[in-house]
């Protein structure tokens, strides 16, 4: 077996970190480990909504719809993901929330992988 090598699913890898499959907070030595890039595979509830905005945005980042209908809030705008395959890209200081307005799955691309943005979800402490 190859250690540079990772094989898994999704749907499931996700519900072990809150949707997050690659990034600066997997371990070193993970071949998902990574200080470039973030990839999260986001499964919302219907009226699930992010518990505070993103401020003083850092990175980059793409929002893919794979299914739902997900609203991106930006400052001023606000975008509704209603098509599979529709996307939004928000680059460093934009601000963002975001609400699923019917069971959405979104993939989303960061980058590159900073700590410090992990909103508590309800009845959870603050993570960074």
């Amino acid at each position: 077996m190859n250690d540079s090598v990772y094989v898994g699913n999704a749907g499931k890898d996700a519900a072990l970190d809150r949707g997050w499959l690659l990034g600066h907070f997997k371990d070193v030595g993970d071949p998902r480990h990574s200080e470039s890039v973030e990839i999260k595979w986001g499964v919302h509830p219907c009226a699930d909504e992010r518990s505070q905005w993103v401020r003083g945005e850092k990175r980059t980042a793409l929002l893919v719809l794979i299914s739902g209908r997900f609203r991106v809030e930006l400052p001023g705008r606000s975008v509704l993901l209603q098509e599979q395959g529709d996307y939004v890209v928000w680059g460093h200081g934009v601000d963002h929330s975001w609400f699923a307005e019917e069971e959405s799955v979104v993939l989303t691309v960061r980058w590159p992988s900073v700590p410090g943005y992990a909103a508590a979800a309800k009845g959870e402490a603050q993570q960074t």
